[in-house]
């Protein structure tokens, strides 16, 4: 076939249709992701999270101690007592989590649900708490 009969013919201009950008054009050559969110889902199954760890009876009885500590501090301080806690975080998407250490200050301890409240309103279940020290004035 011979083209010279079109060769060196203008090139066609659309009047209705405006002429595509190149990153429009170039756009209809990206790749096509067939399976959207599965890396995701990749990633998320290879996250790593810690079991919650269960206090022995001695570590039970130096937490109570602490406890009774920081109690007779918020009775008898006007000062709130600061602590470094380390408790348990569980994670919202699988099972297990990660254990976070935080200084702080605690407004109070609820008994009834057995909580620390904090004076920047968090609280703390005292169930994952692993380790608290109070700090000295």
């Amino acid at each position: 076939m011979n083209y010279d009969d079109i060769i060196n013919l203008p090139h066609h201009v659309s009047h209705r249709h405006p002429r595509m950008s190149l990153l429009n054009r170039a756009a209809q050559f990206a790749p096509f992701a067939a399976l959207t969110g599965y890396d995701d889902a990749i990633d998320e199954t290879s996250r790593v999270t810690d079991g919650m760890v269960e206090l022995d009876s001695d570590a039970k009885k130096d937490m109570d101690r602490t406890l009774s500590l920081l109690r007779s501090s918020l009775q008898e301080s006007d000062v709130l007592p600061q602590v470094t806690v380390t408790f348990f975080v569980p994670d919202i998407y699988k099972d297990g989590g990660s254990y976070n250490t935080i200084k702080t200050i605690v407004k109070k301890i609820d008994d009834v649900k057995r909580c620390l409240i904090l004076t920047d309103g968090r609280t703390i279940e005292i169930s994952r708490i692993v380790d608290m020290i109070v700090e000295s004035k």
